[in-house]
């Protein structure tokens, strides 16, 4: 297990000297004040476009903000700081490929395992501080303006969306190993997230594929039971632990 500490310890000093870590710090927490905020300003817009509405025969009554508002907005945005997350971390191998550096340490002896194991802990676990501190913060401000009890079945749906980027991360992960480009690593990371999605157009599959578990605002406004996407939790908790093992398999077998 030394090699393994010693090249995580090397692959987070690597995101720190990058700048990608603080980039992820400032995006999350961005997003996490924008939710909030977003849902403060509604009435105040809507104030301001009434008479502009109302000439185009638009009739605005009150608009009455809540919790659930901001909560509306964390799962639109969600999705868009996960695309961030996986832009920046899709060359993390291929980078290496290119300059030459990974191929100098596995000639020292250090095992294709580790490097696949330790990369795809600290994409992980950077995901998941990145997510708690996005939520925590929408989470906090939504207690001091509003009452997040309003929200319904908000923890399974928070879990259910980490859940969903932790299985993109292992996808991520897994064609790293097989690309040999960062732009191979967003197609199949992508592609499989797409066929996920209209595989989930069909009724049978609509909540045992892994996208519905991105249908958080379902479940916040009571329309649906997190028992009604356990096939797809597991699913996605499969392919979550299958994605880095397939990909070690992989990767000790390619030729560098």
């Amino acid at each position: 297990m030394r090699s393994f500490f010693a090249f995580f310890k090397k692959e987070l000093l690597a995101c720190m000297r990058s700048g990608r870590m603080l980039i992820l710090g400032i995006l999350f927490f961005a997003f996490g004040i924008m939710n909030p905020a977003i849902a403060k300003l509604t009435p105040w817009l809507f104030d301001l476009l009434s008479e502009e509405l109302a000439e185009g025969g638009w009739i605005i009554t009150e608009v009455e903000v809540s919790a659930l508002t901001s909560w509306t907005q964390f799962f639109k945005n969600i999705p868009l700081a996960l695309v961030v997350f996986v832009l920046l971390f899709s060359g993390s191998f291929t980078g290496e490929y290119t300059s030459g550096a990974l191929l100098l340490l596995l000639t020292k002896g250090l095992p294709r395992s580790r490097v696949v194991l330790a990369k795809w802990t600290i994409q992980e676990l950077l995901w998941t501080a990145g997510y708690l501190l996005c939520a925590a913060v929408t989470y906090g401000y939504n207690a001091f303006y509003w009452d997040n009890d309003v929200a319904q079945h908000l923890l399974p749906a928070l879990v259910f969306w980490w859940l969903f980027g932790a299985m993109t991360v292992s996808l991520m992960t897994l064609f790293s190993t097989m690309a040999k480009s960062h732009i191979g690593v967003l197609l199949g990371t992508g592609g499989v997230v797409l066929a996920s999605y209209l595989a989930g157009l069909l009724p049978r599959l609509s909540k045992a594929v892994p996208t519905a578990l991105m249908a958080g605002n379902a479940l916040t406004m009571g329309t649906e039971m997190p028992g009604a996407y356990l096939g797809a939790v597991m699913v996605a908790a499969v392919a979550t632990v299958a994605c880095p093992l397939a990909g070690i398999l992989i990767f000790h077998k390619r030729q560098l």
